[in-house]
This record gives C-alpha cells, sequence and structure tokens, in this order.
C-alpha cells in the first residue's frame, strides 16, 4: 500500500490511477500526513443479491415461532 500527498496525487493522478488500474495496489492520500482518502482498484461481484448471502446464514431457530412484543423490541 503507497502513501502519497494530495500535491503528489494532483501531479500525477493519471499515472497514479493507470498503476492502480494495472496493478491493483492501493494508494492513501494524505492532507498535511493525515490518511484522508483511500483509492484502490473496483472489484465488482456479478452475482445476485440471493447468490451473494448463500451460505451465510449461521443459526437458523424456529424460524417461524411466535415473538412477544418485547422480543420484537429486542430484534
Amino acid at each position: 500500500m503507497q502513501s502519497i500527498s494530495k500535491t503528489e496525487f494532483k501531479a500525477r493522478a493519471l499515472e497514479i490511477l493507470r498503476a492502480i488500474e494495472q496493478g491493483g495496489d492501493t494508494v492513501i492520500i494524505t492532507n498535511h500526513g493525515t490518511p484522508t482518502l483511500e483509492i484502490k482498484r473496483l472489484r465488482q461481484d456479478t452475482r445476485s443479491p440471493l447468490e451473494q448471502l448463500k451460505g451465510s446464514v449461521v443459526k437458523y431457530d424456529a424460524p417461524t415461532a411466535p415473538i412477544s412484543d418485547d422480543d420484537w423490541e429486542n430484534a
């Protein structure tokens, strides 16, 4: 991960963006030494939302059981 100042990014923006596109590295932009922005290559997931969530349920206890008003507030 590379870190550069806003001034340096402004002067070399196209060069830096091309390097990110080709290499996939992440660049941190700083303002007076403080990290403010992170630029990284976009990774799109072409799967449907249901495919993305498949297998993500950790616990599935009594999904049709009624709940009380107190439980509803806690949920």
